[in-house]
């Protein structure tokens, strides 16, 4: 990479898609005493700011990530509230992605939810399908180590049935086969509530992807907050491998 290159300004750039682990509910409820529950539930407040704020802002793609392969191991108790929150959300979001020309995809394996979850999942999907503005992306049930092994999982099947060579599966060929394959991988990694892990969120997507954690935690999460993670974003150097 040219020195050019690298000392060019990036202070105007926005990243076209922008990922988030919204870490922190639990513990925000914990400091205020109250039920995990609320503290989901207050992050539900936090998910409706920064979609629009990044709408607003010209991102592209804006991904989620909402509930994880290993999350269901929590209290069954939270776990019902998190898929009741998640119907209801659905049913009450929609007539604003549409105000806003946004576009909704849910990423993960939806077949583990309840038969009346995936009947919402699909509905939502399919009355914003034909907006075009930005892309909002859910990551539920959804795990890195998965997307990887449901992609070879896919590469395998065509080569059992001869419509693919094994010795020209590459990157490129499984790639084609991940989850979000059809939209630019994340420029930026946004992770709140102070850890400093990506726990198998886009494991394949964020190879070059830039990370910025926070410690506000999921529910305090404003524009103040956006603006300082892109900030940080816009001032560091890409090089994609290079020097």
């Amino acid at each position: 990479m040219s020195d050019l290159a690298e000392s060019e300004d990036r202070s105007g750039v926005v990243p076209a898609h922008i990922a988030i682990i919204m870490d922190g509910n639990n513990r925000w409820a914990k400091k205020k005493h109250l039920p995990s529950i609320a503290g989901h539930s207050a992050g539900g407040g936090a998910v409706r700011r920064v979609v629009e704020i990044a709408a607003k802002a010209g991102v592209k793609v804006l991904t989620l990530f909402a509930f994880s392969s290993e999350n269901w191991k929590r209290p069954k108790s939270e776990v019902d509230g998190l898929m009741r929150l998640f119907v209801r959300s659905l049913r009450k979001q929609v007539k604003r992605m549409n105000q806003h020309g946004i576009r909704l995809r849910i990423m993960g394996e939806i077949s583990g939810f309840s038969a009346l979850l995936q009947e919402e999942i699909a509905k939502a999907e399919a009355l914003t399908a034909d907006n075009n503005g930005m892309v909002l992306v859910i990551a539920a049930n959804y795990g890195g180590r998965w997307d990887v092994a449901q992609a070879a999982k896919e590469l395998a099947r065509q080569a059992v049935l001869g419509h693919i060579n094994v010795d020209d599966i590459d990157e490129t060929m499984l790639a084609k086969h991940i989850q979000l394959a059809d939209l630019p991988a994340p420029d930026l990694l946004i992770r709140t509530s102070g850890e400093q892990r990506i726990s198998n969120f886009l494991l394949w997507q964020t190879a070059y992807t830039e990370f910025v954690f926070l410690p506000v935690l999921w529910p305090d999460f404003d524009q103040t907050h956006f603006d300082d993670a892109i900030s940080i974003y816009q001032n560091r150097q890409r090089r994609y491998g290079g020097r």
